[in-house]
């Protein structure tokens, strides 16, 4: 599997923007699929999430902000991304990993899978 992420940008705060994940060679019966960001001097995080059966997960932090979503051919997934806040302020990462390193929706090692370039997300306050 192949990853290519984007769509990043600045925003203030209170804005939203779209981050898209597209996969090659890739079947969503087979990989798990997650989105990561890590700040400057911060340690990398879980963002959200979506396994081989369809399930989302997120984390508390952007529950109710944030939405993982798919195109119709299942090889394109987007964050969606609402409300955002300074904090949420990182360079996001999209990562697809094949199934039994998963766990709960989210790769055992998130550098063990196939990740895209980053896209950074800057919010104003």
């Amino acid at each position: 599997v192949q990853v290519a992420d984007s769509g990043g940008g600045s925003v203030q705060a209170g804005g939203s923007l779209r981050l898209s994940c597209v996969l090659s060679r890739y079947t969503p019966d087979h990989f798990c699929v997650s989105w990561f960001r890590q700040a400057p001097g911060k340690e990398r995080e879980k963002v959200a999430s979506i396994n081989t059966d369809g399930l989302t997960t997120y984390v508390d932090s952007v529950k109710g902000r944030f939405a993982i979503a798919k195109d119709v051919t299942e090889t394109t997934l987007y964050l969606e991304m609402n409300d955002l806040k300074p904090e949420d302020t990182a360079m996001y990462y999209c990562v697809a990993t094949y199934q039994p390193y998963c766990r709960g929706g989210y790769p055992l090692d998130p550098d063990f899978g196939a990740r895209g370039q980053g896209t950074q997300v800057t919010v104003s306050s």
